[in-house]
């Protein structure tokens, strides 16, 4: 089990990037992150689509095609050799001036790391966690659009850090107008009275890949499904809750503030669609 770090197509164990680096300097850069089933990239077009997108938003221009990008991604992922991986593809703006001028930037960065993969406790899987409501709020989609996924995460670092000064194992945001949006990397969703709810991409939240397969998978199974805009007190009468994303899946949360939600274990909708869930994963193959 080794990590591999791959910039602008040679692989190195020790791998640096300049301290004039933009992306060092400013988080002037974008990224993905993507799990693996069996050492194979999870929804690897899809992210790749996302990454693309990301750049054009803050006109980068990632100068080698997805042939290209495919190719490394599969070398890296060889050469760490590893039996499942986490992949991280980053695009820097490159090297410039000690300015934020992005001008003086000509040769953008293309870093892939891999590394073995992250596995949560089980616990919290059968188990849950416990969320934090906090008091930073989720950066507004007015200020910056929340389907970038660039490298200045500093909103979400300072929920984290609050939610760990709380005792809970994430942190869960709101907006300026006090309507849930999401955690620090995942997308979020409760039920209530049979129906599962999530806030709809106009609170300002990422529109994430496994949220996306989520709502299929709902669609398909006839689970019922409702987005919208909900003020925090609506989690007072939630029977269940769970987060979404690429290393986590769907993990279970059973208390909110350390409050038990419904009966402190993972309720059935959020057991059935762990289960549809691993069954897609196994089909890809």
């Amino acid at each position: 089990m080794t990590t591999r770090i791959n910039i602008n197509g040679k692989i190195k164990q020790d791998a640096h990037v300049s301290a004039l680096d933009h992306g060092f300097l400013f988080g002037d850069s974008v990224y993905e992150v993507v799990d693996t089933k069996n050492n194979r990239p999870c929804f690897l077009d899809e992210h790749l689509k996302r990454l693309h997108c990301s750049a054009e938003e803050i006109n980068l221009v990632i100068p080698f095609d997805d042939c290209w990008l495919v190719k490394q991604i599969d070398r890296t992922l060889a050469d760490a050799d590893n039996q499942e991986s986490y992949i991280r593809i980053v695009v820097t703006r490159g090297v410039g001036d000690i300015n934020i001028d992005p001008s003086s930037c000509h040769s953008p960065i293309i870093l892939i790391y891999v590394t073995p993969a992250h596995v949560y406790p089980l616990e919290f899987y059968e188990n849950g966690i416990n969320l934090a409501v906090v008091s930073v709020q989720r950066n507004s989609k007015h200020a910056l659009n929340p389907n970038i996924k660039t490298g200045n995460y500093l909103n979400n670092v300072l929920a984290k850090i609050e939610s760990d000064r709380l005792g809970a194992q994430d942190a869960l945001m709101l907006n300026s107008l006090g309507h849930l949006t999401e955690s620090t990397t995942s997308n979020f969703f409760f039920a209530q009275n049979g129906c599962l709810m999530t806030p709809s991409l106009d609170c300002g939240i990422l529109a994430g890949i496994t949220r996306d397969l989520v709502m299929r998978l709902c669609k398909e199974s006839g689970i019922i499904l409702e987005q919208g805009a909900w003020p925090v007190e609506i989690l007072e009468s939630a029977d269940e809750i769970f987060l979404t994303g690429s290393v986590k899946h769907i993990m279970p949360v059973t208390r909110i503030n350390n409050k038990i939600i419904g009966d402190g274990k993972p309720g059935p909708i959020t057991r059935s669609l762990i289960v549809l869930y691993d069954d897609f994963l196994e089909r890809l193959e």
